[in-house]
């Protein structure tokens, strides 16, 4: 059975092995989620599974005092998905997402999948929105050099020729520019399951996980195996 899991980044910290080995890691709150739907080939048209995370209240509509104006509470979940909740047998949740699974039909509609499912060992692809940077620099966007810092340079921190003049006068796609920088799905492979909290559900990862604190991080089987 293929293994997913919906977390939320707690932060990071660091714990020491067996043999004393100091290892960074990031915390995860890895589940429990609630299976909400299984698709299979035959309904539509491939297989997967979809689960959902984090409790959400309904959306509350109140009356006026005159009864008749209708005050609605935006922030809750609507009858729709409301609906489609109470038809898996589970409570409203806040994420939902999909993994495509060839053995979705081993799951079954309203289970939990908790973080007990990864022991140590597993190798994961972590899956989350890195941090926004806001306008940047070419030099902290890529990575650029900077020119020289005397007084008479009048080059610091520019970007540097963005093409040449004659031919082919214009510039290419691609060209590294200041602009907006962060805040993209960022995916990192490979990544080491260290140690388990069953009773807690937690993760402990080795390395450095995308996102900031409490961002939504989608753990799965990882696709390749480094040597």
């Amino acid at each position: 059975m293929k293994k997913a899991i919906l977390a939320t980044k707690v932060g990071m910290t660091q714990i020491f092995n067996e043999d004393g080995t100091l290892v960074p890691v990031t915390v995860l709150q890895a589940g429990p989620c609630a299976v909400t739907q299984i698709k299979t080939v035959e309904n539509d048209g491939y297989s997967a599974v979809q689960v959902g995370f984090v409790d959400k209240k309904e959306r509350i509509v109140n009356k006026d005092k005159s009864g008749k104006k209708e005050i609605v509470h935006r922030h809750g979940v609507n009858k729709a998905m409301k609906g489609h909740f109470d038809k898996a047998g589970v409570s409203c949740k806040r994420y939902v997402r999909e993994f495509k699974f060839e053995n979705a039909e081993e799951y079954t509609l309203g289970s939990e999948i908790k973080a007990d499912i990864f022991a140590v060992g597993d190798k994961i692809d972590a899956s989350a929105i890195s941090k926004g940077k806001g306008f940047q620099g070419a030099i902290k966007r890529h990575g650029q050099h900077r020119g020289p810092m005397a007084h008479g340079s009048k080059f610091h921190r520019h970007q540097g020729s963005n093409g040449a003049c004659s031919s082919p006068s214009r510039v290419f796609k691609g060209k590294g520019m200041p602009g907006h920088m962060g805040c993209v799905k960022v995916t990192v492979q490979n990544l080491e399951v260290v140690r388990v909290d069953a009773e807690k559900n937690l993760l402990l990862v080795k390395g450095a996980v995308p996102g900031p604190k409490k961002a939504l991080v989608t753990i799965k089987e990882t696709v390749k195996t480094m040597a």
